[in-house]
């Protein structure tokens, strides 16, 4: 077991795997599992900084297909929703995604309430493909404005001669 860990560990490690572990490490983080990407796209521009603009697309990609991932499992628990039809809260966030539509989706990049907003929006049958396209512009923005703030904040953090070019 302590061998096949270690395999993992080594396929996964950001140095030689960069991209490919910050594709899953992103997919992972926005499906319902405690888990945040931010430290490995990070680690691997710190490790890389040539990396910066496709880390922060691979990281989208990824962590926008987990939020596909997130509608599609709240689509299968519609039937659920009958079981907790009649609650307060569940009614208030119904109305309000309802009224939102996939807009609302453009919020998925919010810790705690994102991912479930993407399980919630396929519980309520919003359309798939708008709601994976403002998934993507909210997560997009958010690896951009994280990671280029900390970049602009912390610039001896990075390596030198960094560019975003």
């Amino acid at each position: 077991m302590q061998a096949w860990t270690q395999h993992l560990l080594d396929i996964l490690s950001l140095p030689e795997y960069g991209l490919s572990t910050v594709f899953l490490i992103s997919f992972i983080s926005a499906t319902l599992l405690p888990m945040g990407s931010e430290p490995a796209v990070l680690g691997l521009i710190k490790l890389n900084p040539s990396l910066f603009w496709p880390t922060i697309l691979v990281a989208t990609a990824g962590n926008t297909l987990g939020g596909a991932v997130d509608w599609w499992m709240g689509y299968g628990a519609n039937k659920v929703m009958n079981k907790y039809q009649d609650s307060r809260s569940h009614g208030w966030a119904a109305r309000w995604l309802e009224k939102l539509g996939p807009k609302a989706c453009l919020l998925a990049w919010l810790p705690i309430v994102g991912d479930p907003l993407c399980a919630v929006a396929g519980w309520l049958k919003l359309p798939f493909w708008p709601c994976l396209a403002y998934m993507c512009v909210g997560k997009f923005l958010r690896y951009l404005s994280m990671t280029g703030g900390l970049v602009w904040l912390f610039p001896s953090f990075f390596a030198a001669g960094f560019s975003m070019h």
